[in-house]
């Protein structure tokens, strides 16, 4: 490592590389093509850009490029290599769909040394000429199983063929893909395989846990847990439709939330994750777009308000917690039926046990109620959280960051909510039993 950005290295507060940042140095500095497998929150992004920094030469056209699945995540990249190029007096642009294209074209006039864009706007530059690879060394494709598939294939390919033969290629994934190993005919390039995630450890203690609850009651629990003192979530939803109505009531009941979707214009989708990452807004409600790469330093909680229809998906999801030895909890919203699919789909990664929440506390016993607290009850959820290496302890889960979680089993559940239809069976009940006693009292009278 150069010695300028070694003392940056540890400037920052890291004290040693990760595992994966070990294992691709070499590689990547002696020209080689791989393939880096490691867990979520492991530091890839330093992984492929300090090793690749030191063969760039200043002013020689654009020598590293950079592609990512999203926006979100092509700029969280662009941040972080630019934060180490500038110790080199290298530049970085940034080149995303969804952005004022005129602007990066300026960009581009000055021949940045590293850029860092998504595939569709990448290839539009390319083909309109703002864009010259006739340079390029390396080109990383971060979130590898995600950006290797359909469409966004067909444009990595399209990029490739305004490369030299000899360019290095770098795949970066969290997750194995079928796809890996057809790289050599899919870019006519032998790759070497690097995964550490048997031994990686970088990741923390992340709690897995099931609410039981219906539709109509995702919100008011959203409501209840923003009660949590210091408690704060990134939300995931699968469709619109249901981001927006929680937007709305959540919005109406005067939860401070932020709403980061597809949809938005680039700067209202910045403004949104920023606002979230400064804490100025407790929930994040996303769909998607969200679960890959993004760090968000510290995030106590992932709220699953729609279940993943794929492992994978839960897995990129569960990822944004968790990251780089902090510890996390992750609760995923549904009813019997969606909580046994959410078993059969990753149930063999993960252990989903029950959980009881009451008076804005996370404990592991049944709370006891006297006879009028449950006549008054109508509320009831599950939650299930897991913990594999430890044994099931008391745990208070109302601390101000993800760090007061403690490290054990935790078991918490609050009184089951009453559907309107039992509501009025249970008053005619009650009625009944009491129109029976009078009809008795009258009884004894006459005799």
């Amino acid at each position: 490592m150069l010695q300028i950005l070694e003392d940056h290295f540890k400037a920052k507060g890291f004290t040693e590389q990760t595992p994966i940042q070990k294992a691709v140095w070499g590689p990547l500095v002696n020209g080689e093509s791989i393939i880096g497998l490691s867990p979520t929150g492991s530091g890839k992004t330093i992984a492929f850009t300090l090793p690749l920094l030191a063969n760039i030469i200043s002013k020689d056209g654009t020598q590293l490029l950079i592609l990512a699945p999203s926006q979100e995540l092509a700029m969280q990249t662009t941040q972080v290599v630019r934060e180490w190029a500038a110790l080199l007096n290298l530049t970085v642009a940034s080149i995303t769909g969804g952005a004022n294209v005129k602007r990066q074209m300026e960009k581009l006039k000055s021949n940045p040394e590293i850029v860092v864009g998504t595939p569709g706007r990448v290839l539009n530059l390319l083909a309109d000429r703002k864009l010259k690879l006739h340079n390029l060394q390396t080109m990383i494709i971060d979130e590898a199983d995600e950006l290797l598939t359909d469409e966004t294939l067909r444009d990595i390919q399209d990029i490739e063929r305004y490369t030299s033969s000899d360019v290095q290629f770098g795949f970066f994934s969290a997750t194995d893909k079928p796809v890996f190993d057809k790289l050599e005919e899919l870019f006519g390039i032998e790759v070497n395989v690097i995964d550490v995630r048997a031994v990686d450890n970088t990741q923390g203690v992340v709690r897995h846990g099931l609410m039981m609850v219906n539709n109509s009651q995702k919100v008011a629990m959203l409501k209840r847990f923003s009660h949590i003192k210091g408690f704060k979530a990134l939300i995931f939803f699968n469709q619109l439709p249901n981001l927006k109505y929680a937007a709305s009531n959540l919005k109406h009941e005067h939860v401070n939330i932020a709403v980061l979707g597809g949809t938005q214009r680039g700067t209202d989708r910045a403004d949104a994750l920023r606002l979230f990452r400064q804490g100025k807004v407790q929930y994040l409600l996303t769909t998607d777009v969200m679960a890959r790469g993004l760090d968000i330093a510290d995030l106590p909680a992932v709220i699953n308000y729609d279940l993943p229809n794929s492992a994978l998906t839960y897995t990129h999801r569960v990822g944004r917690t968790g990251r780089m030895g902090n510890e996390g909890i992750v609760v995923n919203f549904g009813n019997d039926h969606d909580l046994r699919k959410l078993k059969q789909l990753v149930g063999k990664d993960f252990d989903l046990k029950a959980m009881y929440f009451a008076n804005n506390k996370l404990v592991d016993q049944r709370p006891i109620m006297t006879g009028s607290q449950q006549s008054g009850a109508q509320t009831s959820t599950r939650i299930t959280v897991e913990n594999k290496p430890t044994s099931t302890k008391d745990a208070n889960l109302t601390g101000s960051n993800s760090k007061n979680i403690s490290k054990d089993k935790v078991i918490v559940q609050q009184p089951r909510i009453l559907s309107k239809k039992e509501q009025i069976a249970a008053k005619k009940k009650a009625r009944s039993r009491k129109g029976s006693q009078k009809n008795k009292g009258m009884r004894r009278k006459k005799d």
